[in-house]
């Protein structure tokens, strides 16, 4: 099978793309075709090992794809040959063929393409649990969502409104926020452009918001902390911005408001029922029509790098995808 490889830790550009063996199936796991796999922020810091997950060298990169099963394990019962599978793995998932664990697989619903199957996993996984267990948002409260036109900021986009809440969308070009108003944005910022501590107090009469969705840190944090609403919830997602802010601890007391951290691997791991539950209603608002988990940047296996770079360079709207 066809496989992208890390030997050396470091940039995408020292990935490479081989013929390998194909994995066997173990008990309680299944063998998949894989059809499409999702690229994520994650996977640029596992590459260079800076990610708190370090697999040994060489390996596969890829926590997530869909495709179609080849083969079941021992124990297997609830699983055949020919499902068609939604998949989440800590690595492997960009290859032709990979070994996933049975209890991760989720039926693909019909309608729904590989290549948006494949994005839904990581992204709305994060997403709606920050939304629903970590900052437990209500009907009417209002969201800001830092980096909004990237994968799990679009796709928090179209959850938070599915749930009822007023959303903003910040983000760094005018294309971008018209990407994000087509999602479902009520009030959009620029923060190349415009201030956003003027634009918040506008748009939410001097109130705050109720909830900071940030995968972004970098300076933008802070300025939005500043700006919520007493009771509020500072999702603490990631740092694709570079920098891991260091936000005055004084003002959670003043503000009346909370960081709240979110891992969702670690959650997911410990709580696979709640997980499976929750990708039953992420997949019920697909059906509905009420998400749409768009797909914009699809990328060849071959082509790598470029799907890498196009996430790196913040280029992308919505989720990365690599297809076999």
């Amino acid at each position: 099978m066809k496989a992208v490889l890390c030997k050396e830790l470091g940039p995408a550009d020292k990935l490479v793309v081989e013929e390998t063996a194909d994995p066997e199936v173990a008990p309680g796991h299944v063998l998949v075709d894989v059809k499409a796999a999702g690229l994520n922020f994650p996977d640029t810091l596992i590459i260079e090992g800076k990610y708190q997950f370090k697999p040994d060298l060489p390996f596969t990169p890829g926590g997530e794809g869909a495709g179609v099963i080849s083969a079941v394990g021992e124990g297997v019962s609830h699983l055949n040959v020919g499902d068609k599978i939604i998949f989440m793995c800590q690595t492997g998932a960009f290859a032709e063929k990979v070994v996933v664990p049975a209890i991760t697989a989720i039926p693909m619903p019909d309608g729904l393409s590989f290549e948006m199957a494949a994005g839904i996993t990581l992204t709305y996984g994060t997403s709606y649990h920050a939304l629903k267990q970590r900052a437990q948002l209500k009907e009417g409260e209002t969201v800001l969502v830092l980096g909004a036109a990237g994968g799990v900021g679009i796709a928090t986009v179209e959850l938070a409104k599915a749930m009822g809440a007023k959303v903003i969308a910040a983000a760094s070009t005018d294309e971008k926020l018209e990407f994000c108003k087509a999602s479902g944005a009520d009030e959009l910022i620029n923060y190349s452009t415009e201030d956003m501590k003027t634009r918040l107090k506008e748009i939410t009469g001097g109130k705050g918001v109720d909830v900071i969705y940030d995968p972004v840190g970098g300076d933008y944090t802070e300025t939005a902390f500043r700006n919520m609403a007493p009771n509020g919830r500072h999702l603490v997602i990631g740092f694709a911005a570079g920098d891991i802010p260091k936000v005055p601890i004084n003002l959670c007391l003043l503000k009346q408001a909370s960081l709240v951290g979110v891992f969702w691997g670690a959650w997911a791991g410990k709580n696979p029922s709640d997980q499976i539950q929750n990708m039953k209603e992420i997949l019920g608002m697909v059906a509905s029509g009420q998400v749409r988990a768009s797909v914009n940047d699809v990328f060849p296996l071959d082509d790598v790098e470029a799907a890498y770079a196009c996430l790196t360079e913040r280029r992308a709207k919505g989720k990365v995808i690599l297809t076999t």
